[in-house]
């Protein structure tokens, strides 16, 4: 049984408060659906759950059946189990994704020789290519195949907690149904927990939330179930968005490399 353990999280880009008080629990085998308008620090949340550089957290805590995880770099935090797809995954020419799998087999004490079998079973159950296998990590892939890449790391490297960062952005309907469903037969498979950041209800079609959240000003402004997407559908997020709040986040100004020191 694992769990994450978000506390009154607080965190900032530079001299700009984003995170406000962030509190939420995710054990094995749940599923978090997080929405909220654009701006409101959802994807800053995702940074700042796997350690990215230029972000501080200036208060709160994060861990993972004890550990914390605020005290670990990125790496760290993938070997203890965390994991994050990307909602804009990066190119990196000259890197083989079947080298970087065996790698983190290694690092996490894993046989990196069982490595190639699992690609071949987790590409064929999200009907991804087998060509694409021996690429350079997300090299020449669509925005679609990228996202299916990242299920596909998700499937092999077996964390206990995946948060996923819009994991439905670019992908067409048959695509999101192969991907989603794969996430959510995880769940039952391995216990794994999820975190899934989205804007749009499509997600949960097939990866069935078992709690929603609708996030903005930073935070957690309410929690349910289903029929909380139901309002956001009917009413939007006007009733959970604080008009006097002056902080609209954005990634502008940082790296594409989510892993880079803007500041540095």
């Amino acid at each position: 049984m694992a769990t994450l353990q978000i506390e009154n999280l607080w965190a900032s880009v530079g001299r700009t408060e984003i995170l406000r008080g962030v509190d939420l629990t995710v054990a094995s085998g749940e599923v978090h659906g997080v929405m909220g308008p654009n701006g409101s620090g959802k994807s800053t949340l995702a940074a700042v759950l796997m350690g990215r550089p230029g972000f501080t957290v200036t208060a709160g805590s994060i861990t993972l059946d004890g550990i914390d995880l605020t005290a670990l770099s990125t790496f760290e935090r993938a070997r203890a189990g965390l994991f994050l797809a990307l909602q804009h995954p990066i190119e990196v020419p000259g890197v083989a994704l079947r080298d970087v799998l065996e790698s983190a087999a290694v690092a996490r004490g894993a046989d990196p020789a069982l490595v190639g079998a699992a690609m071949v079973t987790e590409a064929t159950r999200i009907g991804f290519g087998e060509s694409f296998l021996d690429r350079a990590l997300n090299v020449d892939l669509s925005g679609g195949e990228k996202k299916r890449n990242e299920t596909l790391q998700m499937g092999v490297l077996e964390p206990k907690i995946a948060v996923l960062d819009e994991l439905d952005s670019g992908l067409d309907v048959d695509a999101l149904r192969l991907v989603s469903r794969r996430v959510e037969e995880a769940t039952s498979e391995r216990s794994l927990g999820v975190l899934a950041i989205t804007h749009f209800s499509r997600l949960f079609d097939e990866l069935k939330p078992d709690f929603v959240h609708i996030f903005a000003n930073g935070r957690i402004e309410a929690s349910g179930g289903l029929e909380l997407v139901e309002q956001v559908e009917a009413e939007g997020y006007g009733g959970w968005v604080d008009q006097r709040s002056e902080t609209t986040v954005t990634f502008g100004g940082l790296s594409d490399d989510p892993f880079a020191d803007p500041f540095a």
